[in-house]
């Protein structure tokens, strides 16, 4: 039995004597003994209690007894640590407790809300269902509007505001007393359709909202909830997402005011592309975009197999355009063109809207005043119609209207500008003639420049097979690329050949079989004529309007290298 408590009494006494090695020692994996010993005077007494005997080794002299000031502070910091664990433990509780009991309150809430039911009031007149758009001329009426939930907030226990959005405007609701309290109110989500009945009235000065009026709502329903939570709308979609994540969001992203400020605008602007045509005698065709031929070189085609034979989705449908000159003069159309060109910058789309047009018996300079009368005119077109114009100013406040005439300046040119304005390749060479000038340079020139510009007169080895070569100097073509300042080219266009034989020559220079081209080579047979036309990039044309970074924001769905979806 003495034995026993001897033992006991040894152990205690082990256990109760720390080892500090403020050398070797480690806080994370020693236990306090000789062999393990800690590194700190701090750890040693959390370990063992502050009555612990600790032994401190701070050199080769070994172990001693830790100095008082040692221990003093080690004990204060545990204190101090215990302290601080005593309070964030009454502030969990009080937490906790918060937090139940708002649970409780939240319960009680949707209990109470599961009962209350709201009954549209007959006595009242019938409303009259309108879209947003309707709603100034609306106004003191009562009337009846269906959208979704753009912007949900809540004041106080009886006040609701809804921004309700139905894609031809934006309209706020607001909603008072029992119309807050029932189920659907309380657990109501953005992006949730639902149908409004009410008077809408003018607000009074001081106070906003889109168009200056609000809809007083006296009885309202949920048509379809979208959810809430860790899947609701405003946690899916946001600014700082990943790139790639908002394109495979992209349908949920048209729905903001930005994106689908965009798309609007885009919808108007092609209606004054069309206007334009109109006014001055084009008429419209619609070419095929499944083709076996090409127009802007074979390395960019998408190619498919067409009930056994290789076809190709078109690049342009500049060639049949042509063929309609004789039997509807000029034309126009407005279709997409494909290119297969594994790029990733921000001007280039795989799928693009291309409108194109082509026009006969003309000169290279009137060519050149069609573009400028297009690109004008139609830019007159949309800012004539205001809420276009509004669009653009949201877009893009800066925006100026191009003035007429725009800057001329001949490919040659555009080499020496480049020369005297130090822009090179990227080896560190400056440019010559006879080479392409690509997108960074010819950004930095026009963005310089700051104007619109047409650019002229390329040499022919780097232009396509069909464009005419200037009759004084056949080194170049009578070709044209419109550059503008953030974008760079949104046009390119040219004279076309019009001799049968030179035509046939060019065919043979760039490898080209000539026979699948029967049919347009045919336009310099039966009756031939000089001939020009052009093809603008929709995307590209509104990423000027619109001050957009990059092309893919102004395509509702933008499909380049790596993105087909969704």
């Amino acid at each position: 039995m003495t034995t026993n408590i001897s033992e006991s009494a040894q152990k205690l006494s082990l256990v109760d004597t720390m080892y500090v090695d403020e050398i070797t020692g480690s806080d994370d994996t020693g236990k306090g003994s000789e062999t393990a010993p800690f590194k700190t005077v701090l750890k040693a007494l959390e370990t063992a209690g502050e009555t612990a005997k600790v032994l401190v080794k701070k050199d080769a002299d070994g172990y001693k007894d830790a100095s008082g000031a040692a221990i003093k502070k080690a004990k204060k910091t545990i204190a101090e640590q215990l302290k601080k664990r005593q309070k964030q433990e009454e502030q969990k509780k009080k937490q906790e407790a918060e937090l139940k009991k708002k649970v409780e309150e939240e319960a009680k809430a949707i209990e109470y809300a599961k009962s209350v039911v709201l009954v549209e009031d007959n006595s009242l007149p019938k409303a009259q269902k309108i879209k947003v758009k309707q709603s100034i001329e609306s106004r003191g009426k009562r009337v009846k509007v269906s959208g979704w939930v753009h912007r949900l907030r809540v004041q106080g226990k009886d006040m609701m505001f809804v921004v309700l959005r139905d894609g031809t405007g934006y309209l706020q609701c607001v909603l008072t007393g029992k119309l807050c309290h029932n189920y659907d109110a309380i657990t109501l989500s953005v992006e949730s359709t639902i149908t409004v009945y009410g008077v809408i009235n003018a607000l009074p000065e001081g106070k906003t909202a889109p168009d200056n009026h609000e809809l007083v709502v006296d009885f309202w329903e949920v048509v379809g909830k979208a959810p809430s939570g860790d899947d609701a709308f405003n946690n899916k979609v946001t600014q700082d997402a990943d790139p790639s994540f908002l394109l495979d969001s992209r349908h949920l992203v048209i729905r903001g005011e930005t994106q689908s400020a965009v798309l609007k605008a885009r919808a108007q602007v092609i209606k004054a592309f069309r206007a334009h045509y109109d006014s001055r005698g084009y008429t419209e065709v619609t070419p095929p975009c499944m083709v076996q031929t090409q127009v802007e070189g074979g390395s960019t085609l998408f190619e498919f197999n067409y009930y056994g034979e290789k076809a190709y989705l078109t690049q342009s449908s500049q060639l049949y355009l042509e063929t309609c000159l004789p039997s509807l003069g000029d034309v126009f159309c407005l279709a997409e063109s494909y290119r297969a060109e594994k790029s990733h910058t921000r001007r280039h789309l795989s799928e693009y809207s291309h409108l194109e047009a082509e026009m006969a018996f003309l000169s290279f300079d009137d060519l050149l005043e069609s573009l400028e009368d297009l690109l004008c005119d139609t830019i007159e077109r949309v800012m004539a119609d205001e809420p276009t114009r509004k669009l653009v100013e949201q877009l893009n406040p800066n925006f100026k209207m191009p003035e007429r005439p725009f800057m001329r300046m001949k490919y040659a040119d555009a080499i020496e500008y480049l020369r005297a304005n130090d822009i090179k390749k990227e080896d560190g060479s400056y440019y010559v003639f006879g080479e392409d000038i690509p997108e960074a340079p010819e950004r930095a020139m026009t963005d310089k420049i700051n104007r619109p510009i047409f650019l002229t007169h390329f040499p022919a080895e780097i232009k396509a097979f069909y464009m005419q070569k200037v009759p004084g100097d056949r080194r170049v073509t009578e070709s044209v690329d419109v550059l503008m300042p953030n974008v760079g080219e949104i046009v390119g266009g040219s004279m076309r050949m019009d001799n049968r034989e030179e035509l046939l020559e060019a065919y043979n220079k760039a490898g080209i079989d000539p026979t699948p081209y029967y049919w347009y080579t045919d336009q310099r047979k039966y009756g031939t004529t000089p001939h020009g036309g052009y093809g603008l990039g929709v995307e590209r044309f509104l990423a000027w309007l619109l001050n957009r970074h990059t092309v893919r924001d102004c395509s509702l769905y933008p499909r380049f290298t790596g993105r087909c979806t969704p």
